[in-house]
C-alpha cells in the first residue's frame, strides 16, 4: 500500500536537527527542544509501527517514479521495528545527554549532530534502494565521526581515526559491490534485484559480489576478523555517544546483512558455511577479548563483538527458526547494550572511574541503583526468564534442526564467557568492598549535579530497563513479532509485490 508519510521519521529528525542549529549556543533551549522532539519522534515511530502491523507493507515512490526506476522507501514489519527501537534508544540517549554532557561539549553541536545520525539510521532502515542504503550509511559515518571527536581529547581522536578509517574502507568495498551488482543486474531497487540476481547464470560471480557485501557490512558490524576498530574507539567518547554507537551502529550492519542475504543473495552451502565460521570466530574473539579488559566500557565493547556473532549465526543457519532467534536477539541487544553504556556513564558519575579493579561497594552504598543495573547485566547473560534467554533458545533450536552442533557449542561458549565477564563485573563493582578514591577535579560527580540532571540520567536507564523486562517477561509478544519478521524475510514475495506491484512476475 502506498503511503507518503512513511518518511516522517526521516523528515522529523532532519527538521529537529535544523531547528537545533538556530540555538547553537543556547544549550538550555537545545535541551528542551531535544526532549520534546525525542518524545515526538517516538510517537511517530509508534504510529508507523502500528500502521505496518495493521495494514501490511507500506511503500513510497519518490517523485511518483514507479519502481524500479525511482527512489523507493519501504516500511515492512522489520524496518518499522528497527525505526521504533531506534526512536526508543535515541530518546533515552538524548534525555541522558541533557544531564550528563557538559555545556562546553553541547556548544560544539552535539544535539543537532545526534539528530542527523538518527536521521541516517531511520533512512537506512526505510530505504528500498541499495544505492540509497549506501548514501544513508555515509550520513551515519559523517555524523558519528563528528560525535566521536566532540571534545577533542587525545583518546577520542585516536579512536576516531581507527573508526573512520575502517568504516571508509567498508564504504569503498560496499560501493564497489554496488557498481558490480548494477553492471550484472541493471537495477538498484532491492525488490527488483531479488528477481534479477536469481536469473544470473554465472553463480560464481554472484558469490563474489555477495562476499564483497559481506565484507563491507561485516566491517560495519564488527565481524571477525575486522572487528578491532570497535573496542579501540567505542570507549573513548562520552557515555551518551557510546550508548548510541553500541546500541545501534553495529546493528544497522546486521540489519543490512539480514535484508540483503534474504532478499538478493540467497546463501548457498559455501556462503552458509562461511557465515557460520565467521559467526563462531566472532563469538570467540569478542568473548575472550572481554575477559582481558578492566575498563567497563571496553568490556561492553568486546561483548558487542561477541553478541554480533549470535545474530550472524542465525543468518548462517538460514532457517526460519534461526532467523527468528537472530531477530529476537537483535531486538534484545539494541535495548540492553544502549542501557549498559548509559549505566557505565552513571557509574562514572558516582565513582569517578570505570576501572573495575578500582570500583566497589555500589550495592552497599546505592542498593536501588545496583538492582536497576542488575536487570540489564543479567539480561545480557541470558538468565531466564530475562530477554537474552529466549533468543538463545531459538538459535540453539535452529542449530539442532540443521545439525550445527559445533556452532551450538560456540553459542554456549559465548554465553559462558558472557556469564564469566558479568560475574566479574558484579563481584568487582557491586559486591567488593568500596575503595576510597581521590576525587577528580575535572569530574562533576552525581551528587554535585542539579536534581534535573540527576533525573535526566536515571529516567532513561529506568525506561530501557522496563523495555528489557517487557521483552523477557512478555516474550510471547516479541516471539510473535519476530516470527512474522522471519517469515517475511524468508518469504520475500510479499515485499517484492508491495514494491513492484502485482503485475510483476516474481520468482
Amino acid at each position: 500500500m502506498n503511503n507518503p508519510y512513511i518518511v516522517l521519521p526521516v523528515l522529523f529528525q532532519l527538521f529537529t536537527a535544523v531547528l537545533l542549529l538556530f540555538f547553537w549556543f543556547r544549550v538550555n533551549a537545545q535541551r528542551l527542544i531535544t526532549i520534546i522532539c525525542s518524545f515526538t519522534s517516538v510517537g511517530i515511530a509508534i504510529w508507523l509501527f502500528t500502521e505496518v502491523y495493521n495494514h501490511g507493507i507500506l511503500t513510497m515512490q519518490a517523485g511518483e517514479w514507479k519502481a524500479p526506476f525511482g527512489i523507493t522507501f519501504v516500511a515492512d514489519i522489520f524496518s518499522a521495528t528497527m525505526v521504533l527501537l531506534t526512536s526508543f534508544s535515541g530518546m533515552a540517549v538524548a534525555v541522558f545527554a541533557t544531564g550528563s554532557i557538559r555545556n562546553a561539549r553541547l556548544k560544539f553541536g552535539f544535539f543537532p549532530i545526534l539528530n542527523f545520525l538518527l536521521m541516517g539510521l531511520h533512512g537506512a532502515f526505510l530505504t528500498g534502494d541499495i544505492f540509497n542504503l549506501y548514501v544513508w550509511f555515509e550520513i551515519i559515518i559523517i555524523a558519528s565521526f563528528v560525535l566521536i571527536t566532540i571534545g577533542g581529547e587525545k583518546a577520542q581522536i585516536e579512536g576516531a581515526m581507527k573508526y573512520v578509517t575502517m568504516n571508509l574502507l567498508a564504504s569503498a568495498i560496499f560501493l564497489t559491490a554496488i557498481a558490480i551488482l548494477y553492471g550484472m543486474a541493471g537495477s538498484l531497487n532491492m525488490a527488483d534485484l531479488s528477481g534479477q540476481v536469481a536469473q544470473i547464470e554465472n553463480r560464481g560471480l554472484v558469490n563474489v559480489v555477495a562476499i564483497l557485501f559481506l565484507v563491507g557490512f561485516g566491517i560495519k558490524s564488527a565481524i571477525f576478523p575486522l572487528y578491532f576498530w570497535l573496542p579501540a574507539s567505542y570507549h573513548t567518547p562520552p557515555p551518551a555517544i557510546s550508548a548510541i554507537f553500541g546500541g545501534l551502529l553495529t546493528k544497522v550492519g546486521i540489519y543490512a546483512l539480514l535484508r540483503i542475504f534474504t532478499l538478493i543473495f540467497i546463501p548457498d552451502q559455501f556462503l552458509s558455511n562461511l557465515l557460520i565460521v565467521m559467526a563462531a570466530l566472532t563469538i570467540l574473539s569478542g568473548g575472550l577479548g572481554a575477559i582481558l579488559q578492566v575498563n567497563m566500557r571496553k568490556i561492553f565493547s568486546y561483548l558487542i563483538v561477541c553478541h554480533i556473532g549470535f545474530m550472524l549465526a542465525g543468518l548462517g543457519i538460514y532457517t526460519e527458526l534461526a532467523i527468528l532467534g537472530a531477530i529476537f536477539y537483535l531486538i534484545h541487544d539494541i535495548v540492553v547494550k544502549t542501557n549498559l553504556f548509559l549505566i557505565s556513564g552513571l557509574i562514572f558519575k558516582l565513582k569517578g572511574t570505570l576501572n573495575i579493579e578500582k570500583l566497589g561497594g555500589i550495592y552497599k552504598k546505592y542498593p536501588k541503583y545496583a538492582l536497576l543495573m542488575a536487570i540489564s547485566l543479567f539480561s545480557l547473560v541470558g538468565i531466564p526468564p530475562l530477554s537474552g534467554f529466549w533468543a538463545k533458545i531459538f538459535l540453539i533450536q535452529g542449530g539442532f534442526e540443521e545439525n550445527q552442533y559445533t556452532l551450538i557449542g560456540f553459542i554456549l561458549l559465548g554465553s559462558f564467557l558472557t556469564l564469566w565477564v558479568i560475574a566479574k563485573i558484579w563481584s568487582e563493582v557491586f559486591w567488593k568492598k568500596s575503595v576510597d578514591l581521590p576525587k577528580k577535579i575535572n569530574v562533576k560527580y552525581f551528587s554535585e549535579l542539579a536534581p534535573f540532571k540527576q533525573w535526566a540520567m536515571l529516567l532513561p536507564i529506568v525506561f530501557l530497563t522496563l523495555i528489557t523486562l517487557y521483552i523477557g517477561l512478555a516474550a510471547e509478544h516479541i516471539i510473535i513479532l519476530s516470527k512474522q519478521i522471519s517469515y517475511e524475510l524468508m518469504n520475500p514475495s510479499t515485499y517484492i509485490e508491495a514494491v513492484l506491484g502485482p503485475q510483476i512476475d516474481t520468482p
